[in-house]
């Protein structure tokens, strides 16, 4: 599941790192209001579901030993945390693909292939072609300034533009007195937006122009952004190697928003020196300044002497690589109800590698989301082996979930069957942790236990699909269903964290079942040894016996309760 980034993070990454790179593009949704209870079994069904045993006995066709010799070989070391792309990731396509062919399940991605492929291009700063002149010094690319990774070059006289943020609300404005027309705006990043409590952030933000765009609004130039870190040798280092490394984004969403989003200003990072010499003979200096923007005291904004005219060239490279969906379709037995589809899916993918932790630096995903991965594959297999129900299954293994929900949200933009066909999308990511009896831990308070599994937004669009859900539960299993992040004021916002919700912005319901945050989310020591399969197992078949039931529906689940999406 991917990372929830903190808001201070993303503020401080839009200030200080503006980039031409498109990965995950943050939307706001309003979710309908929808009752909520933290309590986690599930309310009595209005009615009960018949399940043959037909249907039971194709589900107990997943098995928790099947399961458990899938998950330890794809989150092994040998693939080395599946990241997008990846040869691992790349090997664990392959490892499906070639079990749905035996499976004899209908290929569903590009040239009767398995895979969806999705280009992938990345930016990287080229350094030797990347530097800044200011009345004849020379200033360099690594020691003397670093660069958000937007091309272009910028040169003209210099203002200081304080915090640089401008909030109608809140009668800010950073650019009172003065006019950065064809200048280079020199601006102290911020962590958050000036006079804003913690609780109304979003809604300031809503209200704010930020301080790239504000400069480029009114008619900047380039951009000298002031790091806002105390040790900032430290943040150069890290900073420096992350713009030497591929930047990886989906090719394809790169162009189509390139119309609906104004090219960003250059931008340049300098160094202690190389400040020191910006404001030299200033009404602040370079030391002042770093100290002031560390602090959060940004003043007025102030032109710079007229005699100072700075020119700077930021450069990159781009490469591309490819990487891969991967779908398969079982055909329904119903003249009519086979053109459409219950879609099942799970992301593949994972971080990959990353900083060692007691030696390891393979951040394994055997939970996250290995287990949905072979859950997904067992779930295909099962239904390859019959009885077939009257609508389609459409398998899907997203790519790239860790990156920002990219394979999803290709896959539902571009999809390889009618959208408007998929009648609704269960969505497995983490179902193979329980916490133990005595745990104390508290990195696992929020983990559910080994009959217990979160439930996530089957009634936030569809009161029918919510239904059908528990009705299935209770003649099955009868697990306990989690509900309580179907709170609409969810701290941790998982509605939005994993691949289900590409599905429903399209107006897809959607069932997300997940377990739980642990000790070992993104963490190398997420390995397929701490895994409870008997768990596993049991969701699994729960899973297969929902979308069966879905499948062989009279109709499709209405949507009573649909998103209410903003404009872009």
């Amino acid at each position: 599941m991917k990372r929830l980034s903190l808001l201070g993070l993303v503020l401080t990454a839009a200030l200080v790192l503006p980039t031409a790179t498109i990965g995950a593009r943050v939307r706001t949704t309003r979710l309908s209001t929808v009752a909520f209870s933290p309590a986690t079994t599930a309310a009595k069904a209005s009615a009960s579901s018949v399940i043959t045993a037909a249907v039971r006995e194709a589900a107990e066709r997943v098995t928790a030993a099947r399961l458990k010799e899938d998950l330890y070989y794809i989150s092994s070391d040998a693939m080395a945390g599946r990241a997008t792309p990846s040869p691992g990731l790349d090997a664990t396509a392959k490892f499906i693909a070639d079990r749905l062919k035996a499976a004899k399940l209908k290929p569903a991605g590009d040239d009767g292939t398995y895979f969806q492929r999705i280009e992938l291009r990345s930016i990287k700063v080229d350094g030797s072609q990347t530097s800044a002149e200011m009345n004849g010094k020379t200033f360099k690319y690594g020691d003397d300034l670093l660069v958000a990774p937007t091309p272009g070059s910028a040169s003209g006289q210099l203002v200081y533009a304080g915090h640089g943020w401008v909030i109608k609300s809140k009668n800010v404005d950073a650019y009172q007195g003065v006019d950065v027309r064809n200048k280079i705006v020199i601006i102290s990043a911020a962590a958050a937006p000036p006079n804003a409590a913690p609780t109304e952030i979003g809604k300031v933000i809503q209200d704010a122009e930020s301080p790239v765009s504000a400069a480029q609004k009114r008619g900047a130039k380039g951009v000298v952004m002031i790091p806002r870190y105390p040790d900032l040798a430290q943040w150069w280092a890290g900073r420096r190697r992350v713009l030497e490394r591929d930047r990886f984004g989906v090719a394809r969403f790169q162009d189509r928003d390139a119309g609906d989003t104004p090219s960003a200003l250059p931008t340049i990072m300098p160094s202690e020196a190389m400040l020191d010499q910006l404001f030299a003979g200033e009404q602040q200096g370079g030391a002042e300044l770093r100290r002031n923007t560390v602090a959060g005291t940004t003043g007025p904004a102030f032109d710079l002497a007229a005699t100072k005219s700075l020119s700077f060239k930021v450069s990159v490279a781009n490469t591309t690589a490819i990487t891969q969906n991967v779908v398969a379709v079982l055909e329904g037995k119903d003249r009519e109800l086979k053109k459409e589809y219950v879609a099942i899916g799970a992301h593949y993918d994972h971080v990959g590698t990353g900083r060692p932790i007691n030696g390891d630096a393979i951040y394994n995903g055997a939970d996250d989301d290995g287990s949905g991965t072979v859950a997904v594959l067992s779930l295909a297999e099962a239904f390859a082996r019959g009885p077939r129900p009257k609508r389609s299954i459409l398998f899907v293994w997203h790519a790239a979930e860790e990156r920002g929900l990219w394979g999803s949200e290709y896959f539902t933009d571009y999809p390889t069957v009618p959208l408007n066909q998929v009648v609704a999308q269960l969505n497995i990511d983490m179902i193979g942790r329980s916490r133990k009896e005595g745990d104390a831990n508290p990195k696992n308070r929020g983990l559910t236990g080994p009959d217990e599994i979160y439930v996530i937004g089957s009634k936030l669009m569809s009161t029918e699909l919510g239904s059908l859900s528990e009705r299935v539960n209770q003649s099955y299993l009868n697990l306990k269903l989690n509900y309580f992040y179907d709170n609409p004021n969810d701290s941790e916002r998982l509605f939005y964290r994993s691949d289900h919700y590409n599905y429903a912005r399209k107006g897809i319901p959607i069932i997300f079942y997940f377990d739980g945050i642990h000790e070992d989310y993104h963490q190398p020591s997420d390995t397929a040894d701490k895994i409870d399969y008997q768990k596993m197992e049991k969701v699994a078949r729960t899973v297969f016996v929902t979308a069966y039931e879905l499948s062989d529906a009279a109709k499709r689940p209405t949507v009573d309760k649909p998103l209410q999406m903003p404009e872009r």
